[in-house]
């Protein structure tokens, strides 16, 4: 087990390497100059601005520097936001993102589990039609799209009630997360469900499960014991990129209902061509994803003994 966690680790820092590589490049590729809106200051200082963030070196100097600051864990200084750290803007930004992904995995998996057990109980009955109808309209529908209907379905409710009974938008409160973490999970729930539902049709009519019901075992023992149990295992596998999938991927949602989360100041980097944020959200959203895959593979061989990591 040991020597398969030192394995997969070693994998996980090469990948991020590659992650930082890829980013560095498409960076120095992409037209534009990361200091247009210091146009009109005078040569000497845009030569000053240039020595500070390191623009006058050779790219080889650039790759080396960047790659040097990632092992310390230092992400450069921002060019749009004048003297802060990105480590600054993750830090104070990613928890936001953090909380509001959280939820939208609680909701998601927990939704998924649920709605796929019944759609299996439920086979080709009306449960199952009107559930896997409304899994295939929330993986068709984007994500922007039922933000804005939800959005607008907020203002219709807070207007129908006479009072804002759920806020439109903005952060702060459990009332301000549960639209915006129903709207970011739901893709995510439909996808584990339809996971689900095809797990559990598997184990219904597998010979454990039979030989559970010949020995008279309770209808409730069988379900939790011994079919959700082990259906359970595909969505788990799927689980951690999907945590971090979530996590790191509500930049519409923030946007849409004005949530201040790293995604946001993602987006506003890539509209203002700010290297050092691209960069270093980029690569600490890839560790952050290299990390939970290696977790799921570690637990996935916790849960079901008959894995052997080694």
């Amino acid at each position: 087990m040991l020597r398969y966690i030192v394995k997969r680790l070693l994998q996980g820092i090469v990948t991020v390497w590659f992650i930082a590589t890829a980013t560095f490049t498409a960076m120095h590729l992409v037209p534009g100059d990361p200091l247009a809106s210091d146009k009109a200051v005078s040569p000497e200082i845009r030569a000053n601005l240039e020595a500070r963030y390191g623009l006058n070196q050779p790219v080889w100097t650039q790759y080396t520097l960047y790659l040097g600051n990632l092992a310390r864990g230092d992400f450069g200084i921002s060019f749009t936001q004048k003297n802060r750290q990105v480590n600054d803007i993750i830090r104070e930004h990613f928890p936001v993102s953090a909380t509001l992904g959280l939820l939208a995995v609680l909701f998601a998996g927990l939704g998924g589990i649920i709605w796929g057990a019944l759609t299996a109980l439920y086979r080709n009955r009306l449960p199952d039609i009107v559930i896997m109808f409304l899994v295939i309209l929330g993986i068709s529908v984007p994500s922007f799209v039922v933000a804005a209907f939800a959005q607008l379905g907020l203002v219709n409710l807070n207007h129908w009630v006479g009072f804002n009974l759920l806020p439109v938008g903005g952060w702060g409160s459990v009332a301000h997360m549960l639209v915006p973490s129903m709207v970011l999970g739901l893709s995510t729930m439909a996808y584990l469900t339809r996971l689900m539902r095809s797990s559990m049709l598997e184990i219904v009519t597998s010979d454990f499960v039979r030989t559970a019901r010949a020995k008279g075992l309770p209808a409730t023992r069988i379900f939790t014991a011994h079919q959700l149990r082990n259906a359970v295992l595909p969505v788990v596998t799927v689980l951690g990129p999907a945590i971090a999938a979530i996590t790191t991927g509500g930049f519409v949602v923030e946007l849409v209902f004005a949530i201040p989360g790293l995604g946001r100041y993602f987006v506003e980097a890539v509209q203002q061509l700010d290297y050092t944020v691209i960069m270093g959200t980029t690569v600490f959203y890839g560790a952050f994803l290299v990390f939970m895959v290696i977790a799921v593979d570690i637990v996935y061989g916790l849960i079901d003994p008959r894995v052997r990591l080694d």
